[in-house]
């Protein structure tokens, strides 16, 4: 009777073990994906990467978010709180001319330009200021980076090299006086630059940059995502063109403005909001993608502290930011932190790497 009554019982408990490992897959199967996400590593510091390679390793997938103005007080809030939370660091590249208020604003004279003139707005009120240095500092606190946008954001494709040394020379004399109203940004600490409109004599503007002991560029452009080669001196990191669904598979550069021209011609609509954040989002992800399967060089993403099309280029990058910084073998840092990775390298690991195809869409 005893075996009788074990054989019967087996079905039962084969039937509600069953029961019990189809419930856990269901639950399973219902979480979201964000569920999964990898949640920010706080504690990551760069000695996990900042290191030489071993022999075969690949090196961490970079990724460069740069801002051009960096004036913008609610845009600096929004960009600080995320990058603390997503293990981010960043570049933010000033125009020399947001640390004047309107009424200094004849300190600054542009080659070729009467004093007091600029292609872009002044600083505003004092207090605007004060609140922008502020943001400055508790930018430079968190380990963002600073580096010069020039200042008045003119398109200056034949500026000589003792023009682009005189822009250079108002831009750390802005930021010099600025330290007096308590900006800790210590000039020195500036070490690149990206040119207005992306224009300029670059041999020009090399010598210039030189004379001011600046170490990087990155105002060219490249055809898809290529590693950083030094030109007369100065580390180019070129911005790449890739392709962009949302127009045909069109080549566009990685960067806002140009991605808004290339999808309706910059027209501030601000309901193309969304429509334009989610195509600039599948460009950023397609990018990365890549890149982490191919070359592994920097991927750049050029962007603004501007609310164009009611925001959207903002939008996707914040939201790239939150996606790909936690990422695994991602490392969302400087510029002046990959230069050090570089230099940390053998020279024929890193030439290895120039030689290699530029990650294309």
């Amino acid at each position: 009777m005893g075996a009788r009554r074990a054989r019967n019982w087996r079905p039962i408990t084969l039937g509600a073990a069953l029961i019990v490992t189809f419930v856990i897959l269901l639950v399973i199967g219902m979480q979201k994906p964000e569920d999964s996400r990898p949640a920010p590593v706080a504690s990551a510091t760069a000695h996990d990467w900042m290191r030489k390679l071993a022999p075969g390793e690949r090196p961490p997938q970079f990724v460069l978010f740069s801002f051009d103005g960096a004036g913008a007080h609610d845009q600096w809030q929004r960009l600080l709180d995320l990058a603390g939370k997503s293990n981010a660091r960043f570049t933010a590249f000033l125009s020399g001319v947001y640390l004047l208020a309107d009424d200094q604003r004849k300190q600054y004279t542009a080659p070729g330009q009467p004093a007091g003139q600029s292609s872009i707005s002044f600083g505003g009120s004092p207090d605007q200021v004060r609140t922008r240095i502020a943001d400055l500092n508790a930018a430079a606190k968190a380990g963002i980076e600073i580096g010069t946008h020039y200042n008045g954001h003119y398109c200056s494709p034949r500026w000589t090299t003792q023009q682009w040394q005189t822009e250079l020379q108002q831009f750390f004399q802005f930021v010099d006086q600025a330290g007096v109203q308590g900006l800790k940004v210590d000039s020195a600490s500036i070490k690149g630059g990206r040119l207005p409109c992306l224009e300029g004599k670059f041999d020009a503007v090399f010598d210039a940059m030189k004379s001011r002991g600046l170490t990087y560029d990155s105002s060219q452009v490249s055809d898809g995502v290529l590693w950083p080669a030094k030109e007369k001196d100065i580390w180019e990191f070129a911005l790449p063109m890739v392709r962009m669904p949302a127009v045909n598979n069109k080549k566009v550069t990685m960067v806002d403005y140009q991605i808004w021209e290339a999808l309706n011609r910059s027209k501030d609509d601000k309901s193309k909001r969304d429509e334009f954040a989610r195509a600039t989002l599948e460009v950023y992800r397609a990018a990365y993608d890549a890149t982490l399967r191919g070359n592994r060089a920097p991927l750049l993403i050029g962007n603004h502290f501007l609310d164009w099309a009611g925001g959207g280029f903002g939008v996707a990058a914040e939201q790239f930011m939150a996606e790909v910084c936690t990422k695994p073998e991602t490392v969302c840092t400087t510029f002046s932190d990959v230069i050090k990775w570089m230099e940390a390298q053998d020279a024929a690991v890193l030439e290895q790497l120039r030689r290699l195809p530029a990650a294309q869409t």
